[in-house]
């Protein structure tokens, strides 16, 4: 088959991962071999299952980079489409993913583009040259509810990758 490498990426509250979801869905249907991986830091509805907002969920194996990625593939090779969620929490992603699409496996992401600062993320910034297809998820601004293409941070003083959720973080237009 045809390797893709798929990009859900756009601000917090984007649906991203919901549209990762319907991706991996029509590929289970395709009897394609499916493997899903996490960051270990993203511990915000489960450790070991990628969920979205509004309560969806499937299993994933945490990582803490992307070498993780490399060694379990290296290990289980069965596995022809690669998910990962939250790419940007994930050290050394981008090489580990571009390495197995040049492989030939089909690899979905879901994923920030940019921080609350408006920094582009690193890993993302790499991947986007491969991908096949991105596809930007605005979410509805809090403020006026047009669509919203950033994350605006309502805290004060956190890192530039804080996990978290509408405490912390809001979509803006």
């Amino acid at each position: 088959m045809n390797p893709k490498f798929i990009i859900f990426t756009g601000p917090m509250f984007g649906s991203k991962t919901t549209r990762l979801f319907a991706v991996l869905d029509r590929y289970k249907y395709q009897k394609r071999k499916i493997i899903a991986f996490k960051p270990s830091i993203d511990s915000r509805y489960s450790k070991t299952k990628i969920s979205t907002h509004s309560g969806a969920s499937m299993d994933a194996r945490t990582i803490r980079n992307g070498m993780e990625i490399h060694q379990f593939i290296s290990h289980n090779n069965e596995y022809d489409v690669i998910a990962v969620d939250e790419a940007f929490m994930i050290p050394g992603v981008s090489r580990a993913l571009i390495d197995l699409f040049k492989e030939g496996k089909t690899i979905v992401v879901s994923s920030l583009d940019l921080s609350a600062t408006g920094n582009v993320f690193e890993e993302m910034q790499a991947m986007f040259p491969w991908a096949t297809c991105i596809e930007k998820c605005p979410a509805v601004c809090t403020v006026c509810e047009a669509d919203a293409f950033y994350t605006h941070k309502k805290v004060e003083d956190i890192a530039e990758i804080t996990v978290g959720g509408a405490e912390l973080y809001e979509p803006r237009c």
